[in-house]
């Protein structure tokens, strides 16, 4: 038998299925069952890939039709009361999408990955109980495949402490209820089959925990190993080390604990304890969350160490967390550039990784097949670090005689002017930047990369809608405009296609929530700008009005962190790198007469490390990269920035230091519980705190609106504040989202009127 395991699998399919059937039953174009049928079909393929590449322990119910920690409500009934009188799919999806009459649960980033969980709403009033149909179901699915699956199950830590009291009740005051349910639960699961393995991911347990939860380790998992002697228990936690939590871990009957020894090295100073434990080990030693090809040699001399104090019989090879994080399959993968190509593995790939290394090992017998690939493997690893294409010289010459980081003028000096010559209201009105990507925008742009139109074509598609749109925000209102972004297929390709130094492919979509996908970029060599980006369509833009239309920039961090990185070199260089590009490409907008621009640091909080000691570091570097950037703006250039999902406490300082002029953020689902903190510490710069959700398909009335603006004046006054939505219009349909800017821009009118009354 192989001596590997797979944490977690991707489930949106190779070719998006899981999506397509979503979103085509969201339209009421298809059935639940419709819905069903493609999610068994899938789940069925999964499984037969796993087993046929040679996993010994594949995951069932790592599949979701939505979120893992979604599942995991449904799993418990944690249902917010306003959702109670809902059931089956139109519960599960309400609770993910909000209804005509109810808002969504809040959504925000799983720890520092580019997805996304649904949080949970705990309350006095939650009335736990169990719903297991969904366990039990997946894993009889399998075992009818012949293939027994463990059971992957979210740690009762791990949900509580992601979940959100809507009483500001301690969440972990219901941990005997939740216990009390697992319990329930893996005595139904017993009966199930013989010698069952069940997983609980506990990622939580990788953050600085204080003593208390700390101390909630022993109690839960003696108990939950003690229900059944027919049940092995693992403990999956990944993203970072997790040495406090593995040491009390070691002191219970669990049978095995899975540790990241990827982004988590420091999971090599418990290995000691480890061994007197004489517990199974699960070593994540395959990157689950990047896509370059691990190299054979540095694996081998990390187990080797591993080995010295775990006994292979007590030894499994597995991912670092799930391959949730990485694309499906390089098969399709046909017009990627080869030297790229063959330095990359998506997830189907990283299952031959897994069981080539758990080969080698553990000394068992190559074939020639299998030894041929071993000897590529090294010769890869070697050419990527002498490759011309991934090394430019000229770059890392370039960055090391940088001294210019600091914009002309301090805020106070800058505003002054910049108000002066933009002349705009206070709460004035505007949007995050991109607007709805219909139909025929896509289409355009498919034909266009197929060569079916002309550039010139492609060109004059593009300027329509760019045209519309322009005059759509006039008609409604708006008072700062934006061009739409119709020419950017995603926020982050659309720069990394323009930019030296990126590669991408066609079909490596990752899930962000839901039916959400992305295709990241591939950095893979040192990055620069050839011309520039996006002057041509802002200046366009611009032409078509008389208002004030923002430049759109992608910032270096963001560009980062929603991109697949090469490990080779330290990210904060990468960043660097970047960062220099759009330095260039803020002075060409400006030099064009766009003087307002968006440089967007979406994704700059989810970069942060788990661990405190580490914060300061990555700050250090993200801040640098932001400040090159902007650095060439001029006093009368306005910069803002946006910023997703951030809970802002314990960056405000950082923000502060960003000094851009306005910064634009999501709040809607929070009410005005994220803006405090920016009235403590005196926040002078302007905020655009978002009124309205976008990632519901609800139109948000008039009223709901005012109310949203007269809570955030509670907080800053109207000279500091700008009104908008929380983010990007580009995943929306235009019905809701004119409807909805038409009740913004009518929000705003009331509370100005109520101001001068």
């Amino acid at each position: 038998m192989s001596k590997n395991y797979l944490i977690g699998f991707p489930r949106i399919g190779e070719n998006r299925e899981l999506k397509r059937a979503l979103e085509s039953y969201w339209a009421n174009k298809t059935t639940y069952n419709d819905v069903l049928e493609v999610a068994s079909s899938l789940k069925e393929k999964h499984w037969k890939e796993q087993n046929a590449a040679g996993i010994c322990y594949i995951p069932s119910n790592d599949f979701s039709l939505y979120d893992n920690i979604l599942d995991t409500s449904i799993l418990l009934n944690v249902i917010p009361k306003r959702f109670e009188a809902l059931e089956n799919e139109e519960l599960y999806f309400a609770l993910a999408r909000g209804t005509k009459e109810a808002q969504a649960c809040e959504m925000t980033k799983w720890f520092n990955t580019n997805y996304h969980y649904i949080v949970p709403e705990l309350s006095k009033d939650t009335k736990f109980k169990l719903n297991s149909k969904k366990v039990v179901d997946e894993f009889k699915e399998a075992k009818a495949l012949g293939i027994k699956t463990k059971i992957n199950l979210t740690g009762i830590i791990t949900y509580l402490g992601l979940s959100k009291s809507v009483d500001n009740e301690d969440v972990y005051l219901n941990v005997n209820k939740v216990l009390d349910l697992y319990v329930e639960l893996l005595k139904e699961l017993d009966t199930l089959d013989d010698n069952l393995v069940i997983q609980f991911d506990e990622p939580i347990f990788v953050k600085d925990l204080d003593s208390k939860v700390l101390s909630l380790i022993k109690p839960i998992y003696d108990t939950l190993s003690k229900v059944s002697k027919n049940i092995k228990i693992v403990v999956s936690t990944y993203f970072e080390h997790s040495n406090e939590a593995s040491k009390i871990l070691l002191t219970t009957p669990i049978w095995a604990l899975s540790l990241d020894f990827i982004y988590g090295l420091t999971n090599l100073e418990i290995l000691e304890e480890f061994k007197a434990s004489n517990k199974v080990l699960i070593a994540g030693v395959i990157d689950g969350r990047n896509v370059f090809k691990s190299d054979f040699n540095e694996k081998v001399k990390l187990l080797n160490t591993i080995k010295t104090y775990i006994k292979e019989e007590n030894l499994l090879i597995s991912t670092s967390c799930s391959l949730l994080h990485v694309p499906y399959t390089l098969d399709l993968e046909d017009k990627l550039n080869s030297e790229v190509k063959e330095c990359l593995a998506f997830a189907r790939e990283k299952l031959n990784e897994i069981r080539l290394l758990s080969i080698i090992c553990f000394n068992k017998r190559l074939n020639q097949k299998d030894q041929e690939e071993i000897i590529k493997n090294k010769e890869i690893s070697e050419n990527r670090k002498k490759s011309s294409q991934i090394n430019n010289k000229d770059i890392q010459k370039e960055l090391d005689s940088l001294t210019l980081l600091e914009r002309v003028g301090a805020y106070e000096e800058r505003i002054k002017v910049q108000k002066a010559f933009f002349k705009y209201n206070d709460l004035a009105t505007t949007t995050i930047g991109s607007f709805p990507q219909t139909p025929e925008v896509r289409a355009s742009r498919l034909a266009y990369k197929r060569k079916e139109i002309s550039k010139e074509e492609y060109e004059n598609d593009m300027k329509q809608y760019i045209k519309d749109c322009i005059a759509f925000q006039e008609e409604v209102g708006l008072e700062i405009l934006v061009h739409g972004e119709p020419e950017r297929n995603d926020m982050v390709e659309y720069f990394g296609e323009q930019l030296d130094g990126f590669a991408f492919s066609q079909y490596a979509w990752v899930q962000s929530y839901g039916s959400r996908c992305v295709k990241p970029p591939l950095i893979y060599g040192d990055v620069s700008r050839p011309s520039a980006m996006t002057v041509s369509w802002s200046t366009y833009a611009q032409e078509q009005t008389q208002k004030i239309v923002k430049g759109m920039l992608t910032g270096p961090v963001t560009i980062l962190n929603w991109s697949f990185v090469r490990d080779d070199i330290p990210r904060s260089e990468v960043s660097k790198q970047i960062a220099l590009a759009l330095s260039y490409e803020v002075d060409d907008l400006q030099k064009a007469g766009i003087k307002m621009i968006q440089v967007d640091e979406a994704a700059f909080k989810e970069g942060y490390p788990l661990r405190v000691k580490n914060i300061k570091e990555y700050e250090s570097w993200a801040l640098e990269s932001f400040k090159l950037a902007v650095s060439k703006a001029q006093k009368d250039t306005q910069i803002h920035t946006h910023m997703c999902y951030s809970q802002f406490n314990d960056i405000i300082t950082t923000i502060e230091e960003m000094d851009a002029d306005v910064i634009t953020i999501e709040t809607s689902r929070s009410g005005n519980k994220l803006l405090q903190i920016f009235k403590e510490v005196g926040y002078k710069q302007e905020v655009g705190p978002g009124v309205y959700d976008i990632h519901s398909p609800r139109v948000p009335s008039v009223e709901e609106i005012v109310k949203q603006i007269n809570l955030l004046k509670e907080v800053l006054p109207v000279t500091q504040l700008w009104i908008n939505p929380d983010c990007g219009l580009k995943t929306r349909k235009w019905p809701e989202v004119k409807q909805s800017l038409k009740n913004l821009v009518q929000a705003v009118e009331i509370v100005r009127a109520q101001k001068s009354a």
